[in-house]
This record gives structure tokens, C-alpha cells and sequence, in this order.
């Protein structure tokens, strides 16, 4: 009985997740595709010209996949973190909370539907990544299996911050200050071979750099990073973040306020 009423329970909260980024598709998918359009046209076109190849492949090649997978880190904590404030805000939160559905099933809806969203504009952004060069996939499951987790635990992330955030200017705190840099230095846009030793030592710090190798990896076959090292970090950072919202959620912090 409870199984059907949880699958019940989850279900619904994927399909409101999913009708909701559909109904305002001009504000959840189309900018960030126009954005990373534009990347491809500035950084691949114009500059990858007069910076040559990377590690065999020229840059426009090179920067795709941290492109595809940093559209789907800011897409996934972006869904989950409006929508979950959203629900608090409109205090509609609550008839969840009192519901006899647990708490993971309640994380597992909303987490599912920022993933959806996630990979749907990475997939859109990887084809138009494909109107501009050629790539030729190495290895599919491995590509398919670091996009899929790094959803999961930026979506995770986005919950977190969701259910600290007292208004609307809390949520654009994280990405603004602490997202955005962090993609941008987790080599996105270059190799970290390229940087001075110190550099490379510190970016090793950078969660983000060992997703964006490892996503690399499975598109290109090349990585700056072995490959089991980018799953552990990426399955203890998911680990981490869910633990966290599991206790978050127990307690009701800043939802029973």
C-alpha cells in the first residue's frame, strides 16, 4: 500500500516539475541555448582559431563538452532551487509536509524534475554544439553516466540553498558567487596542463573540474583527471548533499518557520 502510494506521490511531483518547465520554456530552456550559442561563436569561432588545437582536437571540439555539462550544472541547480522556493514562498510547500509521503520521496520528485531540465538543455546545446563541429562520441556510458550524476547532485546543491533561502535574493547568492567561478575555473575553456603547477595543484580542489574531465573523457577520450577519481568525487559530493537535505528536511529548517 505505501509503495503505490509513494510511487503515486513521486510521480506527481515529476509531472508538476515537468509541466511547469514546459509552460515557461521561454525562460527555462531557450536563454540558456541563445547563451551557449553565443559561446560557440565567440570563444570557438572567433578566438579557437588563434589558439590551435588541445590535446589533438581543435578548441571549438575541446570546449564542447564543458559547455554542454556546465548548461546542465546551472539548468539543474537553477530548476531546483526556484522551484523548491517557489513552493515555500507560495506556502503550497506545506500540503507536501504534512502529507503521509517520506521525505526522500518528496527530495526524489523535485530532484528528478531539475535532472529532466538539465539534461534536456544539455541535449539541446549538444546539438547545437553540432551546427558548428564534428564530434565523434568515445564513450557513450561513461559520458551519459558523469552527465547524469552531475545533475543529480547540483540539483541536490539547489535544494540546499532552496530550503536555507529567506527571499528571493538568497537564491542567486550561490550561483552568482560560487557556481559561475567555479565552472569557469574547472576547465571549461582550457586544460589545466596549461596552467603553472601551483595552479593545477589548486584546481585539483575544484569539484567541478574533475565533472567536467570526466565528461570530457566520454566524448573525447582525453582528461586531465583519471577517471575513477571524478566518480568518487562526484558520488561523495551526492552522498553528502543528500544526507544533508534528508536532515534539512527532517527538521523542517526554514520550512516550518
Amino acid at each position: 500500500m505505501n509503495g503505490s502510494l509513494w510511487r503515486v506521490g513521486y510521480s506527481t511531483i515529476v509531472r508538476k516539475e515537468i509541466t511547469r518547465i514546459l509552460r515557461i520554456w521561454g525562460q527555462t530552456i531557450v536563454p540558456p541555448i541563445i547563451t551557449m550559442s553565443l559561446y560557440f561563436i565567440i570563444f570557438g569561432e572567433v578566438i579557437g582559431r588563434r589558439i590551435g588545437e588541445i590535446h589533438g582536437f581543435t578548441f571549438m571540439q575541446y570546449i564542447v563538452p564543458g559547455l554542454v555539462i556546465m548548461s546542465v550544472i546551472t539548468n539543474s541547480y537553477g530548476n531546483m532551487v526556484s522551484s523548491f522556493f517557489g513552493a515555500k514562498f507560495g506556502k503550497h510547500i506545506e500540503e507536501l509536509l504534512i502529507s503521509p509521503l517520506p521525505n526522500w520521496v518528496i527530495l526524489s520528485g523535485y530532484v528528478t524534475g531539475a535532472v529532466v531540465r538539465g539534461l534536456m538543455v544539455g541535449a539541446m546545446v549538444l546539438v547545437v554544439s553540432l551546427l558548428f563541429t564534428r564530434i565523434h562520441v568515445q564513450h557513450p556510458l561513461v559520458m551519459l553516466s558523469v552527465i547524469v550524476l552531475t545533475a543529480i547532485v547540483f540539483s541536490l546543491a539547489g535544494m540546499v540553498n532552496a530550503i536555507y533561502a529567506q527571499k528571493f535574493d538568497d537564491i542567486a547568492i550561490i550561483p552568482t558567487f560560487v557556481l559561475t567561478p567555479l565552472s569557469y575555473l574547472g576547465g571549461v575553456f582550457y586544460s589545466i596542463t596549461l596552467l603553472p603547477e601551483f595552479w593545477q595543484k589548486v584546481s585539483a580542489y575544484n569539484p567541478i573540474l574533475y565533472m567536467v574531465n570526466g565528461f570530457r573523457y566520454g566524448m573525447l577520450g582525453v582528461s586531465d583527471v583519471g577517471l575513477p577519481h571524478t566518480y568518487v568525487v562526484i558520488v561523495t559530493a551526492g552522498f553528502i548533499l543528500f544526507t544533508w537535505c534528508m536532515v534539512l528536511l527532517h527538521r523542517g529548517t526554514g520550512l516550518r518557520s
